[in-house]
C-alpha cells in the first residue's frame, strides 16, 4: 500500500514537471519565431517624445503612456513598476526604463520600448509592410482609448462663477462628490430609461451633429414644485455622463458680455447648470437682458467654446415664461418633476427603509388616490427621522398626507393630475417622450397652507434632520 502511493506521488510529480517544461518549451519556441520574425522583417521606428521641441508638454506622450498602462502585456514586462491609483484598493502597473511591451492591432504586431537613456521616450517599432496598412488607425486608436480612460478616471468638479476674477479666471472649483445617482433617483423606470438613452445617445452623435451643422449640445429644462429633486437629477446626470458642472449664478454676472465671457471659458464634456430661471426673469434680479440669455442658450459664442456640453434649467413654474425661451434649439428636452405619487412613494420607501411591501402600503396608495400629496424631499424626510421603526414611519407618512388632503379639501382647491404618455423618440429628435403631470395652477394657495400644517407635524418629532432630495418626474415636449 505504500509503495503504491509512492509511486503516485512520483507519477504526479513527473506529470507536472512535464506539463510546465511543456509550456515552458512552447513558450521559448514562440519568443524563438518572434525572434527569426523580427530578422526577417524590416521594421520602422517612430519616437514619441515627453516633451516638445520647445520644451513644452507633449499630450500625445501621455496618451501613449495611459494606453500602455491598459495593455495586458505590460505584465509580461521582465520589469513593472507597481503604484497606487486615485482609491486606495487600485494597483496601477507603469513600464521601467527601457523595458518593452507588446500589442497586436489588426493583426499587425507591434513593440512598445520606454526609453530613458538621453529623455524620456516612447519608441514604436512597426514592420515597414504594415505601416501603410494599420499606422494611421493604431494611432487614431490609442486615441480613442486613451481619452475614455481619462474620462473615466478623471475627477468631477463643480464650477462656480465668482465676482471677481483671478489668476484663474472667474470661475472657482471644488471636488464634485454629490452622492446622487441615476440608480438612486425616485423615478418611474420608464422615464429613467428614457432619460438614459437620451444622454447615451448623445455621447455617440458627434458626427451626427457635425454632419446636420449643428453645435454638439443638449439643452435640457427641469420645471416642477421646490422639493422635487430638480438639483439631484442634475448631479445624477453629471456623474452618469462623468462631465464637470458649472453653476452659473446670474446674480453675479455683471451684463449679457460677461455672461458670454464666462460661457467661452467652460470646457467640453461638462454641464452648464442655470437653476431657478424662472425666479431671475419675473423678478429681474439679474444684470443680463432676454437677448442676453437668448444667446448664451443657442448664439453665435456656442460654436466658438469647446463641444459636447449639457445646458440644464430649472423653474418651479414655465406657465408665465416667454415661448421664445422655451423653443427647440433653445430647450429641447422637458422634464416635469411632479409631487409625490404611490409609484415614487415605493421607490422611497426601499430606498429609505429597505420596505419592498408593507401592510400599509394599500392604505397610502388609497390616500395618493385621493388626490393628497406631498414633496418626495417631505416624504424623504419623514422617513429619515422614523428609519429606526418603518411601520412609524408609514403612520407617519399617512398622517402627513391626510392632513395635507384635509386642508387642501378645507380650500377646495385639491392638485389636479393629468397625464397621457407616448413612445420614446429617437435622441435627435426634439425630446425622449412626452407626457405631463402638471399640478393646477389654483392649488399653489392650497399647497402654502399644507406647508404650514406639516410644519407644525415636524415640531412634534423629537429629532431634526436635513432635507433629502429624491426625484419623480415625466418628460414632455
Amino acid at each position: 500500500m505504500f509503495l503504491l502511493l509512492l509511486f503516485l506521488i512520483l507519477s504526479s510529480f513527473v506529470l507536472v514537471r512535464l506539463f510546465l517544461y511543456r509550456t515552458a518549451l512552447i513558450y521559448g519556441l514562440k519568443k524563438w519565431a518572434h525572434w527569426v520574425e523580427d530578422r526577417i522583417h524590416v521594421h520602422q521606428y517612430l519616437k514619441v517624445p515627453e516633451l516638445n521641441d520647445n520644451s513644452q508638454e507633449n499630450q500625445f506622450y501621455n496618451k501613449v503612456s495611459t494606453y500602455l498602462k491598459s495593455l495586458p502585456s505590460i505584465e509580461d514586462s521582465d520589469f513593472t513598476n507597481l503604484f497606487s491609483g486615485k482609491k486606495s484598493s487600485d494597483i496601477v502597473l507603469t513600464l521601467d526604463g527601457n523595458q518593452t511591451v507588446h500589442d497586436v492591432f489588426l493583426g499587425a504586431r507591434v513593440s512598445w520600448k520606454n526609453d530613458v537613456v538621453e529623455r524620456k521616450t516612447f519608441v514604436l517599432r512597426i514592420k515597414k509592410k504594415d505601416k501603410r496598412r494599420v499606422l494611421r488607425s493604431y494611432l487614431q486608436h490609442i486615441h480613442t482609448i486613451a481619452d475614455d480612460i481619462e474620462q473615466r478616471c478623471r475627477e468631477v468638479r463643480l464650477f462656480i462663477n465668482a465676482a471677481q476674477a483671478d489668476c484663474n479666471g472667474r470661475w472657482r472649483s471644488v471636488p464634485f462628490t454629490h452622492p446622487s445617482t441615476l440608480e438612486s433617483i425616485a423615478m418611474d423606470s420608464d422615464l429613467k430609461n428614457k432619460v438614459k438613452s437620451d444622454l447615451e445617445s448623445f455621447l455617440k452623435s458627434k458626427q451626427y451633429y457635425n454632419r446636420l451643422g449643428r453645435v454638439w449640445k443638449r439643452s435640457y429644462l427641469l420645471y416642477g414644485p421646490s422639493g422635487t429633486g430638480k438639483s439631484s437629477f442634475i448631479a445624477a446626470m453629471a456623474k452618469f455622463l462623468n462631465y464637470d458642472v458649472y453653476d452659473v449664478d446670474l446674480s453675479r454676472v455683471f451684463d449679457d458680455s460677461d455672461l458670454k465671457m464666462l460661457l467661452l471659458q467652460t470646457t467640453a464634456k461638462s454641464v452648464i447648470v442655470v437653476e431657478d430661471l424662472d425666479r431671475f426673469i419675473s423678478e429681474r434680479s439679474t444684470a443680463v437682458s432676454l437677448t442676453g440669455l437668448l444667446n448664451f442658450m443657442d448664439g453665435i459664442v456656442n460654436s466658438c467654446c469647446a463641444d459636447e456640453k449639457l445646458f440644464v434649467f430649472t423653474m418651479n413654474n414655465k406657465e408665465q415664461i416667454d415661448p421664445v425661451i422655451l423653443r427647440p434649439g433653445r430647450i429641447d428636452v422637458h422634464i416635469h418633476f411632479p409631487l409625490c405619487n404611490f409609484n415614487s412613494f415605493k421607490t422611497l420607501a426601499s430606498s429609505y427603509l429597505g420596505l419592498k411591501d408593507h401592510k400599509l402600503f394599500p392604505q397610502v396608495e388609497e390616500i395618493f388616490q385621493s388626490g393628497a400629496t406631498m414633496s418626495p424631499a417631505e416624504i424623504g424626510e419623514i422617513m429619515i427621522v422614523n428609519r429606526s421603526s418603518p411601520s412609524r414611519a408609514l403612520k407617519t407618512v399617512i398622517t402627513a398626507l391626510q392632513t395635507n388632503g384635509a386642508a387642501a379639501a378645507a380650500t377646495g382647491k385639491v392638485g389636479r393630475r393629468l397625464s397621457d404618455g407616448s413612445s420614446a423618440r429617437p435622441a435627435e429628435e426634439e425630446s425622449v417622450g412626452e407626457s405631463s403631470g402638471l399640478l393646477g395652477k389654483d392649488s399653489l394657495p392650497a399647497m402654502k397652507e399644507l406647508r404650514k400644517l406639516y410644519g407644525r407635524l415636524r415640531m412634534k418629532s423629537s429629532k431634526q434632520v436635513g432635507p433629502s432630495d429624491q426625484d419623480s418626474g415625466l418628460i414632455e415636449r
